[in-house]
């Protein structure tokens, strides 16, 4: 079945393309020579035979991206799971929308686990342009199911691009019948406050037919929660927060994002875990029909946010984090954040079925969730993370509050989350 041509600009690759741009590919030099580093075990002319084999884009990814990131995972991390138990695996396709961490690996990792867990199928990936540096990463990242999100276009262009990108996930969706997985926002939230854009949502609904809720409805919206034990990036995050900080004007380069798609790759990340919530369309049936349409977004928004944050899986740094932040930032936004949540917890307490502890009472409030042991090793992580940063004029102070920050904010969300009912 071929794509509508209006689609042909940003979507993934259809099965009769194949081959042509797998030849491409190995034409390339750049590329051949990062798949030799990447599985030098295997003999290249052995590896591009199975290439020139694989009949569509599904195939590649079971027979040749699935163990990639398979050796990945276990090289860079401790474990890596899912929890789906919340949804089917039997044959429904559905769009999951997840906070976003690592510009690759999210969605990879998905992918990969999706296949483990019997779903059958795994991912088209949104991804954004600005992230397709060469020539060859736009060909594979289609060639692996993804379609692209364009940016740095003008307000009129980003209209019609919106409307485009929209009615080809509902096209993914209901037609071809693919899971889609895509970020609740533009770009990573690199302080790790996880909060769904009232703007993707309404991208979302330019497709479809019917109401708001019907056309979110098509997509069967499944909130995701993405939990790193350690973010490789944290560091080169914390970076681009001075550079902001210190330069209104600064603009990322496109080596920026290729350094961080390197680090994000190949470094440490613990345990990593997918949860998913229930799938949003019975809880989408009881919203009032007389919600104003700006309303209707926020609305979804926050459900969305608060079933990710309810869905984390917390560590021990985590914890660690926003106690160190009590101890040596108090005036910083997120120790007051934390403080707000502890004076909350007086007069909201958490429910009995709620993993961890909160001691209001105690200058590190949250040490019952984490051992002296923890506490040490999660100091010395912070150190060699700060450590890697060499750049002249480096605030490590505000670097280190950065990076806690990162850590603290999903564990103080979560928390939020269990002590606020839904309204």
């Amino acid at each position: 079945m071929r794509t509508p041509a209006e689609f042909d600009e940003i979507r993934p690759y259809d099965p009769e393309e194949v081959p042509a741009v797998v030849d491409s590919l190995l034409a390339d030099e750049e590329f051949c020579a990062i798949i030799r580093q990447l599985m030098p075990q295997i003999p290249f002319d052995t590896l591009t035979a199975q290439l020139r084999q694989c009949p569509d884009a599904l195939t590649i990814q079971k027979k040749f991206c699935y163990p990639l990131i398979k050796q990945n995972a276990a090289q860079c991390a401790d474990s890596l799971s899912l929890d789906s138990a919340a949804i089917t695996a039997e044959g429904q396709p559905y769009t999951f929308v997840s906070n976003h961490r690592d510009i690759v690996l999210d969605s990879a990792y998905l992918a990969v686990l999706l296949i483990d867990n019997g779903f059958g199928n795994t991912v088209e990936i949104a991804i954004g342009d600005n992230l397709l540096a060469k020539p060859w990463i736009k060909t594979f990242v289609r060639l692996n199911k993804s379609f692209i999100v364009q940016r740095g276009i003008s307000m009129r262009e980003i209209l019609v691009s919106s409307q485009r990108l929209s009615k080809y996930i509902h096209y993914a969706a209901t037609t071809k019948r693919e899971n889609i997985w895509i970020a609740q926002r533009e770009g990573r939230a690199k302080d790790s406050d996880d909060r769904t854009q009232d703007a993707i949502l309404k991208m979302l609904t330019m497709g479809g037919e019917g109401s708001i809720v019907d056309r979110l409805k098509e997509l069967h919206i499944v909130p995701t929660a993405l939990s790193y034990e350690y973010d490789p990036c944290d560091w080169l995050k914390a970076q681009e927060f001075q550079a902001k900080r210190d330069n209104p004007n600064y603009k990322k380069t496109k080596q920026n994002d290729l350094d961080n798609m390197q680090t994000g790759i190949f470094g440490y990340k613990g345990n990593v875990r997918f949860t998913t919530a229930p799938c949003i369309n019975d809880w989408l049936e009881n919203l009032p029909a007389d919600l104003p349409k700006t309303e209707i977004y926020t609305r979804i928004a926050q459900h969305i946010d608060r079933e990710i944050h309810r869905n984390y899986t917390l560590y021990p740094g985590n914890f660690v984090a926003a106690d160190l932040l009590l101890e040596r930032h108090p005036q910083s936004a997120t120790a007051e954040k934390a403080r707000s949540i502890v004076e909350q917890l007086r007069t909201n307490p958490l429910p009995t079925t709620a993993s961890l502890t909160v001691d209001k009472d105690a200058a590190a409030p949250f040490s019952g969730n984490y051992t002296a042991e923890n506490r040490a090793r999660f100091e010395n992580y912070i150190q060699k993370q700060l450590e890697k940063i060499v750049q002249p004029d480096a605030d490590f102070s505000f670097l280190e509050e950065r990076i806690l920050t990162m850590y603290a904010n999903p564990m103080l969300n979560h928390i939020s989350a269990l002590i606020h009912e839904e309204a």
